[in-house]
């Protein structure tokens, strides 16, 4: 199983739409899909400046825009099959379907997920990736990834988010950071994915 992160940013280049169409057609029963917030996030981001609500607040309504491009995405492939519950993954897969993810807030208390803006989708998607026990997590970006730069790296000049490193460094999974113009590697992961 590969968990493909596809961060919010990618909603400005058509080439979203090679990367939801290659899942589909590659990806059938092993392919899980976490969407960034994108714009919706942002917006989320310039009203607490503006309102100086709490993170935890925050961090609910950027769960929201995490749903909110799910069903974006749906609406881009309607083959798409959007689950909310962690446990619901693994059937919808076994029905030979590509899942996106459009996590509720509820499982991600309950898992310990702390509310901070330190962490984005990109270690919400490492933690889905240990909770289905995904043999590949790869999160994909608009920016050019350093190739050969260690995930601390990726911190360091904000390519990933500050908790995902550490996150990562406590669980064994086989991470990709790749630009958004390399869908090769999609199709290299599944492959050769047990």
């Amino acid at each position: 199983m590969i968990v493909l992160k596809l961060g919010g940013s990618l909603l400005s280049s058509p080439i979203l739409v090679q990367w939801l169409n290659l899942s589909l057609k590659e990806g059938k029963g092993s392919v899980v899909i976490v969407p960034g917030g994108g714009v919706f996030a942002d917006q989320v981001r310039n009203t607490q400046k503006t309102w100086q609500y709490d993170d935890q607040t925050a961090h609910y309504m950027a769960i929201l825009a995490m749903q909110q491009v799910a069903l974006l995405f749906k609406g881009l492939c309607s083959d798409l099959c959007i689950v909310n519950k962690v446990e619901a993954i693994r059937p919808a897969l076994y029905k030979k379907k590509v899942v996106v993810w459009s996590p509720l807030a509820t499982e991600l208390d309950a898992g310990k997920v702390k509310a901070s803006w330190d962490i984005t989708s990109d270690t919400l998607a490492a933690w889905l990736a240990v909770q289905l026990s995904a043999e590949r997590l790869i999160l994909v970006k608009s920016v050019q990834v350093p190739e050969n730069a260690t995930l601390e790296q990726l911190s360091e000049q904000i390519i990933v988010d500050k908790e995902f490193s550490g996150f990562v460094q406590h669980h064994v999974l086989a991470v990709n950071c790749v630009n958004l113009s390399n869908t090769s590697i999609l199709s290299a992961s599944l492959k050769t994915n047990v």
